[in-house]
């Protein structure tokens, strides 16, 4: 979604939803799949949140039509291990990813203006470590100086029996191994029979790895990070130049041709 689909005013462009038309006509099944809220994604496409899969939680969470498909979360031992860590980290801000909400400290106003961009439904606790009433999808961390300077070098360490992912430009996420959008996408993939070489996929940033994995029509943005496009297949526009409506309609043209 961010970086990719939205432009950098958090829109979706109208000519997605007019394409999207056509790719239901055309038989194609589309998937949003985000590092953000479920609540969140669908509150960008509710027009046509009935008709999509969703890949919410950077894979931690795989919905459709209010069913929950699939759920990869950290148990509570791990989670108050990570949470112990996280809260030592100068200058950032912790957000507990639940199931059924995202939980924060009262961090002040100017960070929910920026939080609530990204987590339709949240809750503001004294204590994330008390809260027992939910799933821990993933512990999201912010800081606005940098997540790949001042957050990675601080939890690298735990990339070997955790999904350690610099999201964005100021986001970490810590989550099960599993819990990526390549294993959720190939999950999907499989329960549909849909094969990679009929997947096309497009990312801008470091969560999205996995998945350039799972299509072989693999789309680096232009203004993805370079990580992802050394591993894409091919490249297209920027997300401020409706970079994916430009392939989809190559796509769509193509895929008329056929018929």
């Amino acid at each position: 979604m961010d970086g990719t689909l939205l432009n950098t005013k958090g829109e979706v462009s109208q000519l997605f939803f007019d394409q999207f038309e056509a790719l239901q006509k055309l038989g194609v099944t589309f998937v949003a799949a985000s590092g953000r809220q479920y609540y969140s994604i669908i509150d960008k496409l509710r027009s046509i949140k009935d008709d999509i899969y969703v890949i919410a939680e950077n894979g931690a969470l795989t919905m459709h039509q209010d069913k929950e498909l699939q759920t990869t979360e950290i148990d509570r031992n791990t989670y108050l291990e990570l949470l112990a860590i996280t809260e030592k980290l100068e200058g950032s801000q912790v957000i507990l990813c639940g199931r059924k909400k995202g939980y924060i400290l009262d961090y002040g106003q100017d960070f929910i203006d920026m939080f609530t961009e990204y987590y339709d439904r949240y809750e503001v606790v004294e204590n994330l470590a008390q809260v027992t009433e939910d799933q821990y999808l993933k512990i999201a961390i912010c800081n606005l100086r940098g997540a790949e300077k001042y957050l990675y070098p601080a939890l690298k360490h735990l990339e070997h029996r955790l999904k350690v992912k610099v999201s964005g430009e100021i986001w970490l996420d810590l989550s099960h191994r599993d819990a990526n959008k390549g294993y959720a996408l190939s999950q999907l993939q499989q329960s549909l029979g849909i094969l990679p070489e009929q997947t096309m996929v497009f990312g801008d940033y470091n969560n999205d790895l996995e998945m350039m994995s799972q299509a072989t029509y693999s789309f680096a943005m232009e203004n993805a990070h370079s990580n992802v496009k050394a591993v894409a297949n091919f490249t297209t526009k920027s997300n401020d130049e409706n970079g994916v409506e430009y392939m989809l309609a190559k796509m769509i043209n193509a895929k008329k041709k056929l018929l």
